[in-house]
């Protein structure tokens, strides 16, 4: 008998936005059943080639800065009931790590990133595309905390970021992917009735899953 194809959830939005929130709700919904979540963030191009001063300069908002060849590789991998090695990123050489994640297929993967539905080949692998909506000064407002407290940055450092690449990165393409979501909720994880009739959705494409095999 062959295994049911896990179902693959992508959850988008910008910086600050909730995705992660969102994320750990439809977690929280799925105990008895296996949920693995692929972070768009540990798919940092690796620029061990090019000097600290070039890698300096990088725009983590830009699609360019993403692997999604590798991640759609091991998306497909997944898919087909076989393990990957998740890499790991190291934000302080600018560069990925040696290290890696093993990880093993699951019924349920949900990618979860700012920028998994501005591309077709991610897109095309997802059985439910969401886009968490949520309004610049919210986004801004936890995007400063969270920097200051996690990452040790200064207000001055966060508030030229967001400026200079975290908002010109969001117009120029992440609020455009949000034509390609099927579900969109505002205010990420606040929104229990999004969720509810998402949770509902995932449920319905397992046990239909579960009755062909």
């Amino acid at each position: 008998m062959n295994k049911q194809k896990p179902v693959i959830i992508g959850v988008a939005g910008g910086s600050g936005s909730g995705k992660t929130s969102v994320t750990r709700q439809i977690q929280n919904r799925f105990e008895d059943q296996s949920v693995l979540v692929i972070e768009q963030d540990f798919y940092y191009k690796d620029q061990s080639d090019i000097p600290m001063e070039e890698r300096l300069k990088t725009n983590y908002d830009h699609p360019l800065a993403f692997d999604n060849d590798l991640l759609v590789k091991h998306i497909e991998t997944l898919s087909a009931h076989e393990p990957v090695d998740k890499p790991v990123y190291d934000y302080t050489l600018h560069t990925r790590s040696d290290e890696v994640i093993p990880i093993e297929p699951k019924d349920v993967i949900i990618i979860e990133g700012i920028l998994i539905l501005d591309d077709p080949r991610l897109t095309e692998l997802m059985d439910i595309k969401v886009f968490v909506d949520t309004d610049a000064d919210l986004r801004i407002i936890r995007r400063l905390l969270r920097d200051i407290k996690e990452r040790g940055r200064s207000i001055d450092s966060v508030i030229n970021q967001y400026i200079q690449t975290v908002r010109p990165a969001h117009l120029q393409f992440i609020e455009p992917s949000k034509r390609y979501a099927d579900i969109i909720i505002p205010e990420g994880g606040q929104n229990t009735v999004a969720i509810d009739l998402l949770a509902t959705k995932i449920e319905k494409i397992l046990h239909e899953g579960n009755g062909t095999d």
